[in-house]
């Protein structure tokens, strides 16, 4: 399986018209592949609080729009990064991730379950997501997280147990904490067995410089493919059937006493 990464600038001077047109153009870039990935909120920033509730979008909106266009265009199946999904006019906002299947079809939706912020930011302006999410690919089947959800395990766990083998990260992870996201991403896929797809943004957010940095990561946790900082695609073989081959190998994941 071929996955490319989208390691998206987000730059605050650009209007999001621009970012979406850019954004779909390096997806459509991505054809000759099966899987493309994009980053945590950037139509707007992910350290952009005003934008939150100010930029808000459908599952329908011109976000979604564009992107299903793009992952039509290039026959790809697109985890879309996630939006501020207000799903109700003056309801609340979630953070959501769109996932398209190749026709240009919204699939799936997560919404982010760990909000950061610590009672602050996007732990009190957004809403928290409650379901764990997975989708069946033709070739793998994806789990879903967002950026800090990265830091639980036990979401990965509830993952692994309904069945994913990859596990998509998308995130807008700030330059002063990089050292955890690549530890916490090989983390994940030692513990869970499975590939990590960790997807970061360029660029400055809000006056965050933003870590970069997204990476593939093995079920044996060795990091295939790794961006620095600028915008960058990584674009990575995956041979899905390690998964399975690591879990026989060493099957950790049958000796689990707690938590099942």
């Amino acid at each position: 399986m071929r996955v490319s990464l989208i390691q998206l600038a987000v730059d605050p001077a650009e209007p999001a018209d621009a970012r979406r047109a850019r954004a779909a153009h390096l997806v459509r870039e991505q054809h000759a592949g099966d899987l493309v990935v994009l980053p945590e909120l950037w139509h707007i920033g992910a350290f952009a609080y005003e934008s939150f509730t100010r930029d808000a979008e459908t599952v329908a909106g011109p976000t979604a729009r564009a992107m299903a266009e793009a992952a039509c265009d290039a026959g790809v199946w697109l985890h879309a990064g996630s939006i501020a999904e207000r799903p109700e006019p003056g309801g609340p906002v979630f953070n959501t991730s769109l996932i398209f299947s190749p026709a240009g079809e919204l699939v799936r939706t997560y919404r982010k379950i760990h909000r950061f912020g610590f009672d602050q930011g996007e732990a009190v302006l957004m809403s928290a997501g409650t379901e764990v999410v997975t989708v069946p690919l033709p070739e793998t089947t994806l789990g879903l997280a967002t950026c800090y959800d990265l830091r639980f395990p036990e979401l990965f766990r509830a993952l692994v147990d309904a069945g994913a083998q990859t596990l998509v990260v998308p995130a807008g992870w700030p330059e002063r904490r990089r050292e955890h996201w690549t530890l916490l991403a090989r983390a994940r896929a030692v513990e869970n067995q499975s590939y990590v797809l960790a997807c970061g943004t360029a660029g400055t957010h809000a006056g965050v410089p933003q870590a970069g940095h997204s990476l593939v990561v093995d079920p044996w946790g060795a990091v295939l493919a790794e961006a620095g900082h600028g915008e960058e695609v990584l674009t990575v073989d995956l041979d899905m059937a390690k998964v399975a081959k690591t879990r026989e190998e060493f099957p950790a994941l049958k000796d689990r006493v707690l938590g099942r």
